[in-house]
Formats: structure tokens, sequence, C-alpha cells
């Protein structure tokens, strides 16, 4: 199954890629549709979706973006083929042990956006920190860590793009939150972000066609 949500977000990055590119990744929303709505364990479409990566090396910069989407997508759908404690088994145990190492933290501001939809609240960037991450709470110091960058710069919110884009490019190589710094802080700068906003965003972006893709996933989920 596919959640038409994901299948949005898939066409809505795959456009926003190719426009900033000037390639033709838009047709690979088919490709990528049939992984997602494949009857394949998890684990087997995280092998087919690899797949595809393989086979396109010139979207590469997009494969752990749509991992999430893919983890997104099995919460949302594939789940409700399964039992009701699945993502309490064993076997699920042994499938977030097996890709650790796999993934952005788009998937937990996805996963927030989701709730902000169910609970009909405005996503908004210190609400996401404290309320959904738990920065604050001590039992939760990883997420701080990961997250230190944002917590430090939450100003940006009353600045301009391009001082975004500043603080963004000087990040540390190793953070954790560095691939989609860019995008997730313009995304709360202005979440209704209309054409002349995003004209200024892409003006600013670091990888102007990997940033921009994640911006529209995020926008096609809110």
């Amino acid at each position: 199954m596919i959640d038409p949500k994901i299948e949005s977000a898939l066409k809505a990055a795959l456009t926003a890629f190719s426009h900033y590119n000037n390639i033709d990744a838009a047709p690979l929303i088919t490709k990528f549709k049939s992984v997602f709505a494949s009857d394949e364990d998890f684990l087997g479409k995280a092998d087919m979706l690899d797949e595809v990566f393989d086979d396109n090396p010139n979207i590469e910069s997009l494969r752990e973006v749509f991992f999430d989407l893919l983890m997104v997508n099995f919460f949302s759908a594939d789940v409700k083929k399964l039992e009701d404690d699945y993502l309490e088994s064993p076997e699920w145990e042994e499938i977030e042990e097996e890709t650790l190492d796999r993934g952005t933290e788009l998937l937990n501001l996805l996963l927030y956006l989701n709730e902000c939809e169910d609970e009909d609240i405005e996503p908004e960037l210190s609400d996401y920190l404290k309320e959904f991450l738990l920065v604050d709470e001590d039992e939760f110091q990883d997420e701080y860590r990961i997250y230190e960058p944002v917590i430090e710069n939450q100003i940006l919110m009353e600045s301009p793009v391009s001082e975004i884009s500043r603080v963004a490019k000087a990040l540390p190589g190793d953070s954790e939150i560095k691939e989609i710094f860019y995008p997730l802080m313009c995304f709360f700068h202005g979440v209704a972000a209309g054409e002349y906003e995003k004209e200024k965003i892409a003006a600013n972006a670091i990888e102007k066609d990997s940033d921009m893709a994640v911006l529209e996933i995020l926008i096609s989920f809110n």
C-alpha cells in the first residue's frame, strides 16, 4: 500500500529535484510507487528502493530521504495489514537494529507533521523541539545533541533565509542534522511558503536540488 500523502511527497520531491538539477527525474515516480505499493516486507521494500537508486545515480542525494518516506509509509499504510502490536514485536526490533544507520532526521519531522495534522495544530519550531522531541528532558539528551545547532539558532526564525544559509554552511561535516538543517529551518521560517518565498530559499540553498526536494516534501506533508 502507498499512503496518498507519501505519493504526493514523492512526486513533489522528484519534480523539484528535476527542476533544480536540469534532469528529468519525474518519470521515476512510477518505479518508486511500485516499490512503496509492493507486498514485500519492509526490508524487501528497502532493497527494492536501493535498486532504483543504484540504477539512477544522478538522484543519489535523495536515497536516505526516500528511505525516511518509506518508513513513514510503513507506519501509516503497511502496518494496517499487520497485527496491532507489530511495532513492539521482536521482528520489528530486529528491523530497527538492521536499519539504524539508514535515513535522516527528516523522519522525525514527518512524524511530527502527521501529529500536527491529527491534533489540528500549526507546526512550529519550538513546539517540535520541546513537545515532540522533548529536548529539554534529561532522558532525551541524544535528541538534544543532534538538534543542538537548531536549538541554538532558533533566532533564525526572525532572520532572512540568507542567514539560515550562512549558518547551514558553517555546520561541521559530522553534524547529524547538517543534511536537512537548511530545508528544515526554511520550512519553519515560512510554513506556508509561496512561490516568491521558494525562489528566495532556492537562491540561498546549499544543494539546490536536494534542499528544494526536501522542502517540497515538507510543504506537501503540511
